[in-house]
């Protein structure tokens, strides 16, 4: 069931609550599987079922909160912490009719209150808090009748936006964390702009990017989590470019335009890796196994075993397997006379198969160091019309260009999107009524839609500023 009573505002409380069998809701879920109101009592009558808070003061107990080990279950964490196991199949079956447990990720926090019966002394499961959306909680209780309940809370959320520039100093991801925007927004980020340019090799200290994005907060103002990426640039030696967030209505996909309404895809992915170090590069070179030299018909990239590995560009693979001293291998042959080859892999995605069709960006196997390799890398390939060519150099056929209504639509989005980029901007540059004191746009800046700096995670915000 589903309702925004209290809006998180549970706390200490909820150990109370919850250890008392209180169920804040009109209706919710058994662990019979029943839902609805049928055989739940009004909390009215659970409030005077009660024989005394004298129960609630006695038995007030324990509240624990861990984290989910890897490869651990709900119930191997009840286990872990003494829960009795009827009472812990109980609660897992509740909290089971409102989120799949099979989802439940490595890290996630779990609180469980636990009490000590007095009549003969044995620990009692009686409540878990779980959270399987950042704006969303799932309560399950034990009732005084000895069933389980599950029930929802719904944060309600208040959409923002944040605007976040800088100028690089070591990276782009350092800079960009140190002014409130998350990991994933600096992933979204990397990946429009992957197709342009190697970020780990052709990005310089002293280049600069911004970035506007939406963002949510609760009722407390908040941040429970961030939403689209709707505006990112940069300006630096290698590359000077804009793109925007815009869906065609022909396709439904959602891509990033640059000002003209040229798509940020390419139709091959640069580096299929993030964050490797280029190791060896195309060329004549001097082979480090075998001592003589020959023409590597390659990138090699340095990275940590089980770095995922993405396919380059959308294709069929033509062969996926053990491949000599090429170690795992896969090869994928593109549109145009394109391939691409993937070696030296610890293993594969599920799925990868000759015959298989794979979309641009997505993972299809793992680094590893299998077949002649001195250590684990990918040994990246690229082929046109059957000859190797250096894919670092490779000049690629660009992506979709928008035409006609589709063009329209979009200049009319992208105009939208400079007007909010440029209010929530603003609001920052114009802080300092002293010309001297304000901050320039090459500074590293950040500005809450509420238009005030600061140094806190990312707020927003007023409705005004919302899409």
């Amino acid at each position: 069931m589903k309702h925004t009573l209290f809006e998180w505002g549970i706390g200490a409380t909820a150990a109370v609550l919850l250890g008392s069998g209180l169920v804040f809701a009109a209706s919710a879920t058994g662990s019979d599987g029943s839902s609805g109101t049928n055989g739940l009592p009004d909390p009215r009558e659970l409030l005077s079922s009660l024989t005394s808070f004298d129960h609630l003061e006695n038995n007030l107990r324990l509240e624990k909160t861990l984290s989910i080990r890897r490869n651990e279950t709900l119930s191997g964490l009840l286990d872990r912490i003494g829960a009795p196991r009827e009472e812990a199949n109980g609660a897992v079956y509740a909290a089971s009719q409102l989120m799949d447990l099979r989802k439940v990720r490595t890290g996630e926090t779990v609180t469980a209150w636990l009490e000590t019966d007095p009549a003969d002394g044995q620990v009692r499961l009686t409540g878990l808090s779980l959270r399987p959306e950042a704006e969303r909680q799932v309560l399950v209780s034990r009732t005084t009748s000895g069933d389980w309940v599950s029930h929802e809370l719904l944060a309600k959320l208040t959409p923002g936006l944040n605007y976040v520039a800088g100028q690089i100093e070591q990276s782009i991801y350092e800079t960009a964390l140190s002014q409130g925007a998350t990991d994933q927004q600096v992933v979204d980020y990397a990946d429009v702009f992957g197709y342009d340019i190697d970020f780990q090799r052709e990005m310089r200290t002293g280049d600069t990017f911004s970035m506007l994005y939406e963002t949510y907060v609760d009722e407390r103002g908040e941040p429970v989590k961030t939403g689209a990426l709707l505006y990112a640039s940069m300006d630096g030696d290698a590359l000077k470019k804009q793109f925007y967030r815009f869906t065609p209505a022909d396709d439904g996909q959602v891509d990033y335009f640059d000002e003209t309404g040229q798509s940020a895809k390419k139709f091959l992915m640069k580096t299929p890796i993030n964050g490797a170090r280029l190791s060896s590069s195309f060329g004549n070179r001097r082979h480090p196994i075998l001592g003589y030299t020959k023409l590597h018909k390659g990138t090699d990239f340095a990275a940590p075993p089980g770095t995922p590995i993405y396919a380059a560009g959308n294709g069929r693979i033509e062969r996926a397997g053990p491949f000599g001293t090429y170690g795992n291998y896969i090869r994928i042959r593109h549109a145009n006379g394109y391939q691409t080859a993937y070696a030296h892999m610890k293993g594969f995605a599920r799925g990868m198969r000759p015959g298989a069709v794979v979309k641009q960006g997505q993972v299809i196997g793992y680094v590893g160091t299998t077949g002649r390799s001195t250590g684990p890398h990918l040994h990246y390939e690229v082929y046109v019309n059957n000859k190797p060519v250096n894919a670092m150099s490779l000049k690629l056929p660009t992506g979709r260009k928008l035409e006609g209504e589709q063009l329209e639509a979009f200049l009319a989005e992208r105009d939208r999107i400079n007007a909010l980029r440029d209010g929530t901007r603003n609001q920052l540059l114009t802080v300092s009524a002293d010309p001297a004191t304000a901050p320039s746009e090459r500074d590293v800046l950040r500005v809450n839609s509420t238009g005030a700096p600061d140094s806190r995670p990312p707020s927003v915000s007023s409705a005004s500023e919302t899409r």
